[in-house]
């Protein structure tokens, strides 16, 4: 089944382009370069459009960085840049990353039975079947504990019952999950928020705490924290050059396939171009991506309510979403994907006056749509001219000087920038590659 062209539209982002250098805000300091919105061809009204969802949303922050750089910051209802927040289930992914680097400091593997950190009898299963349940598996969401009991965050035993041999079901199960801040604690022999605080609170300059509420231990921070967090995950655990995480294979690991009963999920993080995905709160494998509107790439952390991390490294992209129930679901992942339908029409096309520009009088590109390869002709066969290809962020995908054949062959289809440079005369055009 052919995907939407909207979703033609994101394909061009997965083309493999040279990596962009990534901006670190100062620690312990408010200062945040931004890129405006029109040096990216972003137009106002799909600007104001996406805030327009957010505020219907019950939205209290979000945030888009580009290169590490706010390109929008808006906040509603009050907030402010230094509002605190709770990030939910969100914050599962801050528990990822201190699992990860608990085990490069050599304190846990994720072989480890859990039962080795929590004592004998942390659950009501058997001595057999609870010995058979590994850290992986609370990472994996595949305890095989019963997430139908009537509380599914009760972390006492009598509420953890086994419902199947660990790591042959997945089930979005809060118990299991919330018991990693046990087995971190037991290993570092610090507090969970004395491990968050000097491994990466204080590195990269964020702010906030976990605080416990129920059974669950829920990190609070301001908007800007969680965008830092975002952005130390974009740059695959490394901030501004410090490694925070610096065990690759965990990383990597972490944000990707964890197991083949949910493809999008990894540890604690959700994710995007996979064949199927599985949801909160059922037993169904969904066909097709979790994120349809999304690059494929995109991995993203879902709270309760609405707190969203959401990451495109093919785009050096991300943004964050804070706020109470848009009155969706328990993980509101359809907001999400609509958010990325709104970023998805931010920039602007080319205007009437700029097509007016390109007459066959001065240029000619054939064939368009292409396929494989394109021809451009101008009325002065002798001028010098130079070709770049643009994505509809308007980064450069390719350069050419002088060359009238440019293979396209190897990009994915959708809409792109083609301008031609000829002396002072600079010409746009929209290129569309097909199928």
């Amino acid at each position: 089944m052919k995907r939407s062209f909207t979703c033609l539209l994101f394909l061009v982002f997965l083309l493999p382009l040279k990596s962009q250098s990534l901006y670190f805000p100062p620690n312990n300091n408010t200062v945040w370069d931004t890129i405006s919105p029109q040096s990216l061809g972003y137009c106002q009204n799909e600007i104001d459009s996406l805030y327009e969802l957010l505020d219907l949303a019950n939205s209290k922050a979000f945030l888009l960085l580009k290169d590490g750089k706010i390109v929008l910051e808006k906040y509603f209802d009050g907030f402010t840049k230094d509002s605190i927040w709770y990030w939910a289930s969100a914050g599962k992914t801050m528990t990822a990353m201190l699992t990860g680097i608990a085990q490069q400091e050599g304190h846990l593997t994720l072989s480890d039975t859990t039962s080795e950190y929590l004592g004998d009898g942390w659950t009501n299963c058997t001595p057999a079947q609870e010995e058979k349940i590994t850290i992986r598996h609370q990472l994996t969401m595949t305890s095989g504990l019963d997430d139908g009991v009537p509380d599914p965050y009760c972390t006492l035993d009598s509420c953890l019952i086994y419902k199947a041999d660990a790591g042959t079901r997945w089930a979005y199960h809060n118990g299991p999950y919330t018991l990693l801040d046990g087995v971190i604690e037991a290993a570092t022999g610090q507090n969970l928020n004395a491990y968050y605080i000097s491994k990466i609170r204080n590195p990269i300059g964020m702010n906030g705490f976990f605080l416990p509420s129920g059974y669950n231990n829920v990190l609070f921070t301001n908007p800007r924290s969680i965008a830092r967090f975002g952005l130390l995950v974009l740059n695959k655990g490394n901030w501004n050059g410090t490694p925070i995480l610096k065990d690759t294979a965990y990383f990597n690991q972490m944000v990707n396939t964890s197991q083949l009963l949910n493809r999008s999920y990894g540890y604690l993080w959700w994710l995007n171009g996979k064949a199927s995905y599985r949801v909160p709160g059922l037993q169904f494998q969904f066909p097709g991506p979790l994120f349809p509107d999304a690059p494929d790439d995109m991995i993203a952390a879902l709270g309760k309510n609405g707190q969203f991390i959401s990451i495109a490294p093919s785009q050096n992209l991300l943004f964050i979403r804070m706020g109470d129930s848009p009155g969706a679901g328990e993980v509101p992942y359809i907001l999400c994907n609509e958010i990325w339908q709104k970023i998805n029409r931010l920039t602007c096309l080319p205007t009437a006056a700029e097509e007016a520009e390109n007459t066959g009088d001065e240029i000619m590109v054939y064939p368009n749509p292409a396929s494989t390869s394109f021809r451009i002709e101008l009325k002065n066969s002798a001028a010098d001219f130079e070709v770049s290809i643009g994505d509809l962020t308007g980064r450069q995908l390719g350069f050419y000087k002088n060359q009238h054949a440019v293979n396209v062959g190897n990009m994915a289809p959708g809409v792109y920038y083609l301008t031609v440079q000829v002396g002072r005369n600079r010409i746009v055009k929209k290129l569309i590659i097909a199928p």
